[in-house]
């Protein structure tokens, strides 16, 4: 086991790897611990959490309903990452869209939701709400072209740390939109990173499951591993970012990186059932 005074020291001994990492208590505002929190990484996928956000505002807001269906259109497609390039429906609605972007990350629902709802839209929506050190930088392709974002989204471990408390606390959302943005997420499929300490069930893990619930979003490419979100008992709520950078080389950190941010989520599960 890792205490949670230890967790920065683990991370900073992974040779090669820059660090954003963060967590602490939603209601009491204790730290567990921090490194580097305000470095800005490369996040790969996190940053999808705000154009879904984006989505819910616009909700409240009146201008659209998650009813609504969209098309996909074929520039939009994407294979890797998600579910909708292997299904035969090429229109779905908008809160379908979301639930793939939450559940498996989904590339082509991303870029289809991003050519409706608009980059700039979700760029400035996310400056508004106060993170100006993170966002989501492009729709999502591959090759990318010269001129386009070299990194598909980023953040620091301080600002996802607080999107994570302030989304369970409801305070830009509305109630329901709130919940829904959490049961989205809480479909994650991706256990790899934190999560991976809590011995979840990967498929079904939201709502209570060893008296331990999670919503988390995770982004990975071959050099970045990043896991943010908030892990519950029934009487503490944890909201965490844990952010790995490093640079393509010969040597490749990434099982020591898996490794300790397994630790991270160890020292959090410790916390948890104090």
């Amino acid at each position: 086991m890792t205490g949670s005074q230890d967790v920065a020291a683990r991370l900073a001994r992974v040779e090669g790897v820059r660090w954003s990492a963060l967590a602490g208590d939603v209601d009491s505002g204790k730290v567990l611990f921090e490194l580097d929190s305000g470095r800005v990484q490369d996040t790969a996928s996190v940053g999808k959490i705000f154009l879904l956000h984006r989505l819910l505002a616009e909700v409240d807001d009146g201008r659209r309903s998650l009813e609504d269906r969209v098309t996909r259109r074929p520039v939009e497609w994407m294979d890797n990452s998600g579910l909708w390039y292997l299904l035969q429906a090429d229109e779905l609605s908008l809160y379908d869209l979301a639930a793939l972007i939450g559940a498996v990350s989904d590339n082509a629902a991303t870029n289809t939701l991003v050519r409706e709802i608009g980059i700039e839209a979700v760029h400035s929506h996310t400056v508004a709400m106060g993170f100006r050190h993170s966002g989501l930088d492009d729709w999502v392709r591959w090759p990318i072209p010269p001129g386009a974002p070299r990194t598909l989204s980023h953040a620091t471990a301080a600002d996802l740390v607080r999107f994570c408390a302030r989304l369970v606390t409801r305070a830009d959302l509305s109630a329901s939109s709130s919940d829904t943005l959490q049961r989205w997420l809480g479909a994650g499929m991706d256990l790899s990173m934190v999560a991976s300490a809590f011995g979840l069930d990967p498929l079904a893990h939201y709502f209570f499951d060893r008296d331990i619930w999670l919503w988390n979003k995770t982004g990975t490419i071959s050099t970045v591993r990043a896991d943010t979100g908030v892990v519950m008992s029934p009487s503490r709520r944890i909201a965490y970012a844990v952010l790995a950078n490093w640079d393509r080389g010969e040597a490749d950190p990434r099982d020591e990186v898996l490794a300790a941010m397994r630790d991270a989520g160890e020292a959090i599960r410790e916390e948890l059932v104090v």
